[in-house]
């Protein structure tokens, strides 16, 4: 999957693996274990996903604007990031009720 650089900030339009291009919501950028990474909210379901699938990538700042998203291949590391960001998104439902 490819990716173009983001007008808006909060905004990332994504290339599917067919060539189509799909607009996700950027939910959030976490650190984990010393690497960035983000996770995705595609603003239409996309086949072979659930309705509020979120997509995670590793992140990383280019030069300028640029940003570049790499896929979590390694199952591995893909169970942490969404451990990670389970854990964050309790944390922010866990705020926003104190």
């Amino acid at each position: 999957m490819g990716m173009t650089n983001p007008e808006e900030e909060d905004k990332v339009t994504l290339t599917l693996d067919d060539g189509s291009t799909v607009n996700c919501d950027v939910i959030a950028i976490f650190p984990v274990q010393g690497k960035d990474y983000i996770a995705l909210l595609p603003d239409r379901v996309i086949d072979g996903y659930e309705e509020d699938d979120v997509f995670l990538y590793r992140y990383k700042e280019l030069s300028g604007d640029d940003i570049e998203l790499t896929p979590l291949d390694d199952d591995e590391e893909y169970e942490i990031v969404a451990d990670a960001f389970d854990e964050l998104l309790d944390e922010e439902e866990f705020n926003e009720l104190s």
